[in-house]
């Protein structure tokens, strides 16, 4: 079965989104990088952050990342809501209801696995309520949208 892999073009910062981006994730590593002759710049590379193997070519500015492609950062806890959205906003953008652009222009999603099971209340009127509240937020936060389905 042939393997989908995320292929992301740079614009000649290839190298610095690697350290980045490695440096973020704990489970990650660059896994092969092919360079522009022995002592040139990275061309392409294929690394992997926690169990996702993406791959990224110094392609030049010909093509820029748009919010139609995000990566989706699924977490557990505040705590590693606010560590992701932290480092990954860093020099970058934030943006609404859990999204940010990084430094590089790639479009990020960091969301609470709770989010699914509060918009999922089967009372609508707290689903909606907990829509309402996600809407007004930048960076999401676990505690306000639980007010917010409870009526706080």
């Amino acid at each position: 079965m042939p393997t989908i892999t995320p292929f992301l073009w740079f614009d000649n910062n290839l190298e610095e989104a690697l350290a980045f981006y490695t440096s973020i994730f704990k489970n990650s590593e660059i896994l092969h990088v092919n360079r522009s002759g022995p002592d040139g710049p990275i061309f392409t590379a294929t690394f992997r952050l926690n169990d996702q193997i993406l791959m990224g070519l110094n392609g030049g500015p010909m093509f820029k990342f748009t919010e139609a492609i995000s990566m989706f950062v699924s977490c557990d806890s505040q705590v590693e809501v606010d560590y992701f959205w932290n480092s990954l906003v860093a020099g970058g953008e934030p943006q609404q209801c859990g999204w940010l652009k990084d430094k590089f222009g790639l479009s990020w999603q960091i969301i609470p696995t709770a989010l699914g099971e509060l918009m999922g209340d089967p009372d609508p009127v707290k689903s909606q309520r907990v829509m309402q509240a996600m809407l007004k937020m930048v960076k999401l936060d676990i505690q306000g949208l639980r007010d917010a389905r409870d009526g706080r």
